[in-house]
């Protein structure tokens, strides 16, 4: 089992997700657990359809060609990562009130599940990707809800202490690099 994989894979699709939490504990909106466990529900969802639809790629492709594409994709999504600055999601940090719809400065369930949502649109092609390359679906998915509750949670916890920190400020740089390294470690393996 591909265990360094799947860990690194955890981190690398929740790091913005540190970012985006950073944003809302700067902002002093909260984020209850409750909330937060939503949000890291959907994202496991989003990546256990991903890795299950990149799973069946193999049934058309050998497993060496499914591998192989697997790996580029990862590695495109690191240099996109790199590139892009965050893709989207940089507008979620810069106004991170945009989910807190009756502005009580309390991001509740029903809000969560929108921001979920967003959060966890970095999984897909991650995640179809690691299907491709045959790692194990239960433990891919698990490794994202636990790194996305723990990351969104920290964030909002830590908000000003964090962003100023190498993590808080370069992020999207970091997961961007794990994912390329990743998608160039499992081209080999």
């Amino acid at each position: 089992m591909h265990w360094v994989t799947i860990i690194l894979i955890g981190i690398a699709a929740n790091l913005d997700n540190l970012g985006i939490g950073l944003a809302y504990g700067i902002k002093r909106v909260k984020i209850p657990v409750l909330s937060n466990a939503a949000i890291a529900v959907i994202s496991m969802i989003v990546t256990y359809v991903a890795v299950t639809a990149g799973s069946t790629i193999d049934e058309f492709i050998s497993p060496h060609t499914a591998n192989l594409l697997g790996s580029l994709l990862l590695v495109t999504i690191g240099l996109w990562t790199l590139v892009s600055n965050r893709f989207s999601q940089q507008g979620i940090a810069e106004k991170p009130e945009l989910f807190d719809e009756d502005k009580n400065y309390i991001i509740s369930f029903r809000e969560s599940m929108t921001l979920g949502f967003v959060l966890s649109a970095n999984c897909l092609a991650g995640g179809i990707a690691i299907g491709a390359n045959g790692i194990s679906v239960i433990w891919t998915v698990i490794s994202i809800g636990i790194f996305s509750f723990i990351t969104v949670g920290v964030g909002s916890h830590f908000g000003s202490l964090l962003t100023k920190t190498f993590i808080g400020k370069y992020s999207a740089a970091i997961s961007g690099m794990l994912l390329l390294i990743i998608g160039i470690l499992e081209m080999f393996s």
